[in-house]
């Protein structure tokens, strides 16, 4: 493959202006750039996930979930383009499944904590939903593939099993919200 960016600045956003995949440009606050910075912002905090993981099997799959995420921006920049299919999907319900068995069931809400590496998990869990938030949000003025909105809706609710499966490997406890501390 050959050199995909000679140049990093090109001064054509100097503008206020971004250009999408297909060339087009548009407002750099317009809502597609305004789901694809949130969606390059929750890339980059599962990569800081795994940074923090000594976990393998996880290691493995927010990779993965990574080059998903690249693949939902990419989506994003072409308008009627989509990459991301049913099996994704099913792929992460499967995935909420098995790692679900593994944890006690809830009884009382959880906060973000527990450990380092699980409280990046629920810092990942928070963006994933405001991706999938601005990714409706453009989808009422301009279509956004189903099963990408389905993918962000999967990967919130993973990343809230994966934060507790963290804490379980690591031998910490969830952080419950009491009501008498409210």
């Amino acid at each position: 493959m050959g050199h995909r960016l000679s140049k990093l600045y090109t001064r054509t956003g100097d503008d206020g202006t971004s250009g999408l995949s297909g060339g087009e440009r548009v407002p750099k606050n317009h809502q597609r750039m305004n789901a694809m910075g949130t969606v390059d912002e929750l890339n980059s905090i599962v990569g800081l996930l795994v940074c923090k993981l000594e976990d393998p099997e996880l290691s493995t799959m927010l990779v993965a979930i990574q080059h998903d995420l690249f693949n939902i921006g990419g989506e994003i920049s072409m308008p009627g383009h989509s990459f991301i299919g049913d099996d994704k999907i099913t792929h992460l319900e499967d995935k909420i499944d098995a790692f679900n068995d593994m944890v006690e069931p809830l009884k009382d809400f959880i906060l973000p904590g527990g450990s380092e590496a699980a409280s990046v998990c629920h810092m990942a869990r928070s963006v994933a939903r405001r991706a999938e938030r601005d990714v409706i949000t453009l989808h009422h003025a301009e279509p956004v593939c189903d099963t990408t909105r389905q993918y962000l809706n999967r990967l919130s609710d993973l990343l809230f099993v994966v934060a507790r499966v963290i804490n379980l490997r690591l031998g910490h406890e969830d952080v419950l919200w009491k009501k008498e501390l409210s």
